[in-house]
């Protein structure tokens, strides 16, 4: 086991790479095939998935891999999709967890439509509501519309993409959405009444998915394999998306439902679009973790300590 002095030094030098490494904006490939639904808690960088019956893409973050050779703990942090659709035997699962805080991402239109979290007894969940730009409102009025010429209009000829890249670039650039965000990196490092903790938003892609990204970073995970985590959405919500297509096409909401396909998926070119405004406001990475999230030194180190081991 290695002794205090030489974890700390590993500390503070994957802090000190974390904090002035500049994010490789324009360094991705094209979109890899995501990896396979994994389920096995001991193998290094893979997701791990918790498997629900009414959520689909709910993940434990631990497992991977730091610069240094550490591993993010397992049972510490968990991302998810919508917890508001979970049989009972799904809340006995979270039972499970020992959940002490759930932090929801949606907004208030989401909650509305698609209702309250479903949650084991004495658990509430904390409203951290981070813009997603009326992409919500957008679906349904594209949906609702039943008009393939407006949904042409609206979705098609790279629109819903740029939509996305616009969704991304918010999360930097939207003060609350940032103190969202620190704040629930906060809540994550100082432990405590906190830790186990659940953060999600609708489906578990975007606004988890960035967040996700930018703890594993902070933690000192290669930036690839934060991007792997990011890009296995489309993996775990792969079927569930595809049979929504469809019901659409059945039903005649929709002629051609794959114009929805940008707007379910995750792409690195979204991920590079808030990475970009990232260098473009802060200059680097770790800047954005300690102007634009607030998070001093001394946090940082208290989240590696807390999760790294």
């Amino acid at each position: 086991m290695r002794s205090t002095r030489t974890r700390t030094a590993a500390t503070v030098a994957v802090l000190t790479l974390v904090l002035t490494a500049a994010p490789a904006v324009t360094a991705h490939a094209a979109p890899t095939a995501p990896r396979p639904s994994y389920t096995h808690p001991h193998t290094s960088g893979t997701p791990r998935q918790i498997p629900l019956q009414g959520a689909v893409n709910v993940r434990d973050v631990g497992g991977y891999r730091t610069y240094d050779g550490e591993r993010v703990r397992h049972g510490r942090v968990f991302r998810a999709d919508a917890l508001s659709k979970l049989t009972d035997g799904d809340v006995s699962t979270l039972a499970g967890l020992r959940l002490r805080k759930v932090v929801d991402f949606r907004v208030a239109e989401e909650v509305q439509y698609d209702g309250q979290d479903r949650l084991p007894a004495g658990l509430v969940a904390t409203a951290r509501p981070v813009t997603d730009n009326g992409l919500f409102r957008q679906l349904m009025t594209v949906i609702g519309s039943r008009d393939p010429v407006k949904q042409e209009e609206m979705l098609g000829g790279g629109k819903a993409e740029a939509f996305m890249r616009d969704v991304y670039r918010t999360f930097v650039t939207d003060a609350t959405d940032r103190a969202q965000f620190g704040a629930t990196l906060r809540d994550i490092a100082g432990g405590g009444a906190a830790a186990p903790l659940l953060y999600h938003c609708t489906s578990g892609k975007d606004r988890t998915g960035w967040t996700t990204y930018v703890l594993l970073r902070a933690l000192g995970v290669p930036e690839r394999t934060a991007v792997d985590d990011y890009l296995a959405s489309n993996t775990f919500r792969a079927a569930y998306d595809a049979r929504l297509r469809e019901t659409l096409r059945q039903t005649g909401m929709m002629q051609n439902p794959d114009l929805l396909v940008p707007l379910q998926e995750v792409r690195t070119g979204y991920l590079d679009a808030a990475l970009a405004e990232v260098t473009r406001q802060y200059g680097s990475f770790g800047g954005y973790l300690t102007k634009g999230l607030g998070l001093d030194a001394g946090t940082l180190v208290k989240l590696r300590r807390a999760l790294v081991g």
